[in-house]
C-alpha cells in the first residue's frame, strides 16, 4: 500500500517536471481563476457584513401610538406585538423620551423647543430578527387597533436586500465560471501528458493494471497542479486584500473601514476554498482526461 502511494507520487511529479510549460500555464490558470475568486468571495462577505451593519440601523419599526390610550391599554398592545413572527424586541419610547432625543440632535438650536407644547408621540420602537421579515410585521402592526402610524425605511431596506442578494448571485455564478475554466484547463494540461504515454497505459491494461493504479500518477499530478495554483492565489489575495484594508484604514477613509473586514477573519476561509477548488478541480480534472484512454 505505502509502495503504492509513493509510486504514485513519484511518478506524478514526473509528469508535472515532464511538461514544464503546461505545468505552468495550468497553475498559472488555477491561480488567475481562484483569484478572481477569491476577490468575489471577498466581497459577499463584505456585503454580509456592511448588511448586518446596516440591519442594526434600519431593521427597526416605529409605530407611533393615539394619543387616548391608557397605560394598560399601551401594556397589551406590547404583549401583541412581542407575539407576532419575526419580531425581536420591543421597546417603548414616550414622548417625553422622544422630545429630549430632538433636543440631543439639534445641539444649540435646541433651545428653540423650550417652552412648547411637546407635540410628539408616545411609541413602541420595534426590531426585527431579520430584515426581511421588516414589511411583514410592518403590514400586521397597521392592523392593530391603538396605532396611528406604522413607519419604517420601506426603500432603504428594498435596495439593500436587492444589492445584496445580486452580490450574491453573481459571486455563485461566477465561481461556476471560473471553476469549469480551470478544470478545462487543467484537463487539456493532463491530456498532452497521456497522449505521449498512450502506449504505456495500454501496456498496463494488457498486464492487469487496474484502472486506479493507473490514474493514481496523473491524479497525484493535478493535485500538485492544482493545490499550488492555489497556493499562489492564496499568496496573492491575502496581500493585495491586506494592501487595500489598510489603505482604506487611514483617518480620510475611516466612515468606511467599519465596514470592511480585516484580512484575518477571512484568510482560514479562503484557504479552506482555495485547496478544496483548487485541488478538486486537478483530481476531477484528471478523471475526467483518463476516460477515453482507459478505454482499451
Amino acid at each position: 500500500m505505502i509502495n503504492s502511494i509513493m509510486y504514485n507520487i513519484k511518478e506524478g511529479v514526473k509528469g508535472v517536471v515532464r511538461n514544464p510549460t503546461m505545468a505552468v500555464v495550468s497553475i498559472g490558470s488555477v491561480a488567475a481563476s481562484l483569484f478572481i475568486l477569491g476577490i468575489i468571495f471577498s466581497i459577499v462577505l463584505n456585503v454580509n457584513n456592511f448588511t448586518m451593519l446596516i440591519q442594526n440601523q434600519f431593521d427597526k419599526v416605529q409605530v407611533y401610538l393615539e394619543k387616548d390610550l391608557s397605560s394598560q391599554d399601551i401594556f397589551n398592545l406590547k404583549n401583541q406585538i412581542e407575539e407576532i413572527d419575526g419580531v425581536k424586541d420591543v421597546t417603548f419610547e414616550s414622548k417625553e423620551d422622544a422630545l429630549n432625543k430632538m433636543k440631543k440632535r439639534w445641539g444649540k438650536e435646541s433651545y428653540l423647543l423650550e417652552g412648547l407644547d411637546n407635540p410628539l408621540q408616545n411609541s413602541y420602537i420595534i426590531e426585527v430578527e431579520e430584515l426581511e421579515d421588516i414589511g411583514k410585521v410592518a403590514e400586521k402592526l397597521k392592523k392593530f387597533n391603538g396605532i396611528e402610524d406604522v413607519r419604517y425605511y420601506r426603500d432603504v431596506v428594498k435596495k439593500l436586500m436587492k444589492f445584496s442578494d445580486l452580490v450574491k448571485t453573481s459571486g455563485i455564478f461566477i465561481i461556476v465560471l471560473l471553476a469549469s475554466l480551470s478544470l478545462f484547463i487543467i484537463s487539456n494540461t493532463i491530456k498532452l501528458a497521456l497522449h505521449s504515454r498512450k502506449k504505456e497505459i495500454n501496456i498496463m491494461k494488457y498486464i492487469g493494471a487496474t484502472d486506479w493504479f493507473i490514474r493514481g500518477p496523473f491524479i497525484i499530478e493535478g493535485i500538485i497542479l492544482g493545490g499550488l495554483g492555489a497556493l499562489l492565489a492564496l499568496c496573492v489575495t491575502y496581500f493585495g486584500y491586506d494592501y487595500f484594508y489598510n489603505k482604506f484604514s487611514v483617518p480620510s477613509y475611516s466612515v468606511f473601514s467599519i465596514y470592511i473586514l480585516p484580512i484575518s477573519s477571512i484568510v482560514d476561509s479562503l484557504f479552506l476554498i482555495f485547496m478544496v477548488m483548487g485541488i478538486g478541480i486537478g483530481i476531477i480534472g484528471s478523471i475526467i482526461s483518463l476516460r477515453r484512454y482507459l478505454k482499451v
